[in-house]
Formats: structure tokens, C-alpha cells, sequence
């Protein structure tokens, strides 16, 4: 693990812009198809998450194999998914044999998911991850001795903000004003990753109004607003329970996710940049898992 002028472990992004694209829904080999496309657009990274689909780690080294520059990242690995000592390792592995492109990004994801999806706990997140990165940190370096990638937890909250820059290399939170980016930013110092995601809903590519822009937002911000711990972040953020009802409020979709032409679109994106963002992920929102996210990429890319 390389470190930069400030002391945080490099990450060797080629531009300030990524995309965050959930590809779990897609064959791994046409998903690599969309990776090496997000390369050639000029984005520099490409996150994605981990729910019931595709391991995350596995993923990773797919598209790290089928690009040449791009950073991956996950966005975040679900800790629930597998053990301290696996992540550990694999991490470090996809870091050796690709220097400076990896991230790993991990995450406490989310009780109904954790408990009704894989039959695991979901008690006391926090403490779960504090100790589920100590004993990360207990591997011995024997065990793929070339340092680990960055280390990323999804914080939305104080206390996580806290352990982030504690325990972690920074945070990769999403769904943030950039009012609380800045603060995340002053919360965790110089000398720390702040990886924001950005969800933007493109009109006018592909025949997208504005109200199937505002429909989309809705629909992503309606799954989301079931989640507690985004409750709690959105409250801290000024809204309140009429806003995280029904879908969300179109005060909350509008605040939230960057709708409008890629050039407005793209003034959500460079927000968070100003806020204080070493990095922006942008995530582009369609209708099904199975949409194609290149066409509004391609032309959020121009704007950018």
C-alpha cells in the first residue's frame, strides 16, 4: 500500500469523476463490457455494491482484469457477507495484483436486509464494525504481505463519520447534501478519503422527461427511506417524517438526486467536488436493474 504526501494510502484515480453502477442484475462478461466503456468515457472509478447477487470481491477482480486504468471500489462490501479475515486477504490480494486501482469500501448494510435476506443478526452496527476492522487488522502479514487497499466505511452518521477516520481511510457516504459532505469533511481532516455517491436522473437522453426523471428519483429515494439508518441521516439533514413517506417527498428527490439535462445533472456531481470531495461517484438512475446506464454516462460525461 502506497501512501501519499498527506500519509493516506493512494489511490490512483484518473479523474475526479467515477460512476457508482449496481451491474449484479447483468452476466459479468457484459458487465465488463460496461466497465471498460466507463474507462474509455474518461470516469475514473467504478463502484458498485454488494446486495444478493454477485460477491463483491469476485466482481472486483473482473473488472479490474478487464480494464487498464480504472479504480474499482466496492460500494460498499457487505461485512454481514463474509468474515474478517476474507476480506482482509482478499483485499490485499486484489491490491497486489492491481496497485493503487482497488478500494475497499465496507459497509454495515441494512437489518431487514441482512436479517431477511441472508438469515444473519443485525444488532448494535457500530460496535459491529469497530470490531469487525480490528480483527482486519489482526491478519498477520504473512498472509498476502504487499499492504492492504484504502479502506472506506459507507458513513452517514457521526459516531460511523468517527470511526471512519479512527479505524478506516475515510468514508464513502451517499445520499448527502453537500452541506454534509463539507461537514463529513471537517469531521475526518485533510488526511482522509471523501468518496461521495451521486445519484442523477439525466432527462433528455433517450427520450427522458422531466417526470420520468422525478418518477425515478422517487422510486430509488422510496427503497432508501425504508432503510432506519438513512432516516436518521436525511432527519439530521433538515427533513422529516412527510419527506421519507410514500416514495419521498419531491423536496427530498430534488434535494437528493442531480435531475435535469446532463448539464444540470452535472452541477450535482461538481457540488460535492466544492464541498470538499476528494472523489464523486455518480450513480444514473433508470427504471430496472437491467437498464443500460452508458447512453446518460456518455452524455453526462461530455457535460462534466
Amino acid at each position: 500500500m502506497g501512501t501519499g504526501q498527506n500519509g493516506r494510502p493512494d489511490i490512483a484515480f484518473p479523474s475526479r469523476v467515477g460512476v457508482w453502477w449496481n451491474g449484479e442484475a447483468w452476466p459479468i462478461g457484459e458487465a465488463s463490457e460496461v466497465a471498460r466503456d466507463i474507462e474509455r468515457m474518461g470516469y475514473g472509478s467504478l463502484f458498485f455494491g454488494e446486495a444478493f447477487g454477485k460477491e463483491s470481491l469476485t466482481q472486483a477482480g473482473a473488472f479490474l482484469t478487464a480494464t487498464e486504468r480504472l479504480v474499482v471500489g466496492t460500494g460498499i462490501a457487505n461485512i454481514h457477507a463474509r468474515d474478517p479475515i476474507a476480506a482482509e486477504v482478499g483485499g490485499r490480494t486484489l491490491a497486489a495484483l492491481h496497485p493503487g486501482r482497488f478500494v475497499l469500501g465496507l459497509g454495515v448494510s441494512h437489518g431487514p436486509l441482512v436479517e431477511g435476506g441472508r438469515g444473519g443478526s443485525y444488532s448494535k452496527p457500530l460496535a459491529t464494525m469497530r470490531d469487525y476492522l480490528r480483527r482486519m487488522d489482526d491478519v498477520p502479514d504473512e498472509l498476502e504481505p504487499g499492504g492492504r487497499p484504502a479502506r472506506l466505511l459507507a458513513a452517514l452518521g457521526p459516531k460511523m463519520i468517527e470511526l471512519a477516520g479512527a479505524a478506516a481511510d475515510g468514508a464513502h457516504p451517499a445520499y448527502v447534501l453537500p452541506e454534509q459532505t463539507t461537514a463529513t469533511r471537517a469531521a475526518l481532516g485533510p488526511d482522509k478519503w471523501v468518496v461521495v455517491m451521486q445519484a442523477v436522473a439525466v432527462t433528455d437522453v433517450g427520450g427522458v422527461t422531466e417526470a420520468d426523471a422525478l418518477r425515478r428519483a422517487r422510486a430509488v429515494l422510496g427503497v432508501y427511506s425504508a432503510m432506519p439508518n438513512y432516516q436518521m441521516s436525511w432527519r439530521r439533514q433538515g427533513f422529516d417524517e412527510v419527506d421519507v413517506v410514500d416514495g419521498g417527498s419531491e423536496r427530498l428527490a430534488r434535494a437528493f438526486v442531480g435531475i435535469g439535462d446532463p448539464d444540470t445533472a452535472g452541477k450535482s456531481v461538481r457540488a460535492h467536488l466544492d464541498a470538499g470531495a476528494d472523489h464523486v461517484v455518480v450513480q444514473v438512475l433508470g427504471d430496472a436493474p437491467t437498464d443500460d446506464p452508458r447512453p446518460a454516462l456518455e452524455a453526462l460525461a461530455a457535460a462534466l
